[in-house]
């Protein structure tokens, strides 16, 4: 098994290592970058003014908590903090010393289902993310007669790359699994590549984070998924290697 690893940065890097630690080949190649988005001076005392705030992914609560701490502020005590995933509730509760409720299963749907979501008419609820995603969430609390607004905290720009060269580098490397955390990644990923290379593309074995994602990938044309309980690196290696583990058994 050799598993391309798109996460971006440290993350990717990370979970490069943790599948090393257990004998998995892996090569690293992030589909995108992130950066902090600029003008976030007002932030601390704006979360102030909200009943309920998200955070969707550990990035939203680092980069909010860098604009926070540049500005030697500290995060209000009076919001009910969420987050979609354990990982991304730890850090939030680190950083704003709160606690932070996340739902078992770490995705939109799940969070929804959260007794704290429940009856949330008239509420001011922020949610926390980048440039784009989670439009269930925010589509479903104004249904639910929310006041809802977003604050992008930080971007994700698409990485570029050469279709014929990288994908033959992949080949020649017997890369045979890819995991992917996000249906933006995936079609990025999917319109870089050249049609001619889809139909390999479709039979390496895809582990995603949410049975969403693998919804999209199984539209896609994607004939292996496997959905992982949550998208921290610690649940995807896990993934693999009970995949791994049923490859040893059946030889």
């Amino acid at each position: 098994m050799t598993v391309l690893v798109t996460r971006p940065d440290r993350q990717g890097r990370q979970l490069c290592q943790l599948l090393a630690d257990v004998g998995i080949e892996s090569i690293h190649h992030p589909l995108i970058t992130i950066e902090p988005e600029p003008k976030l001076e007002q932030l601390s005392s704006k979360l102030s003014t909200f009943d309920i705030v998200i955070a969707v992914s550990q990035h939203a609560v680092t980069y909010a908590h860098q604009a926070i701490s540049s500005l030697q502020k500290n995060w209000p005590t009076t919001p009910l903090y969420l987050a979609v995933g354990q990982k991304t509730a730890q850090i939030l509760s680190k950083a704003s010393q709160q606690s932070v409720n996340y739902p078992h299963i770490s995705d939109s749907e799940h969070l929804l289902a959260m007794k704290e979501l429940g009856s949330v008419a008239d509420k001011r609820i922020l949610i926390l993310r980048g440039n784009g995603g989670r439009e269930l969430i925010f589509d479903t609390l104004v249904s639910r007669k929310a006041h809802v607004e977003y604050q992008q905290v930080y971007r994700r720009i698409n990485l570029p790359f050469m279709s014929e060269p990288t994908v033959s580098h992949w080949q020649n490397n017997d890369v045979d699994t890819l995991i992917i955390t996000s249906s933006g990644q995936l079609e990025h990923l999917y319109n870089q590549i050249d049609a001619l290379y889809h139909s390999w593309l479709h039979d390496l074995l895809l582990v995603v984070p949410s049975e969403r994602i693998a919804a999209d990938a199984k539209k896609m044309g994607f004939n292996h998924i496997i959905s992982a309980s949550s998208a921290s690196n610690q649940n995807l290696m896990e993934a693999l290697q009970l995949k791994e583990q049923d490859i040893r058994n059946d030889k």
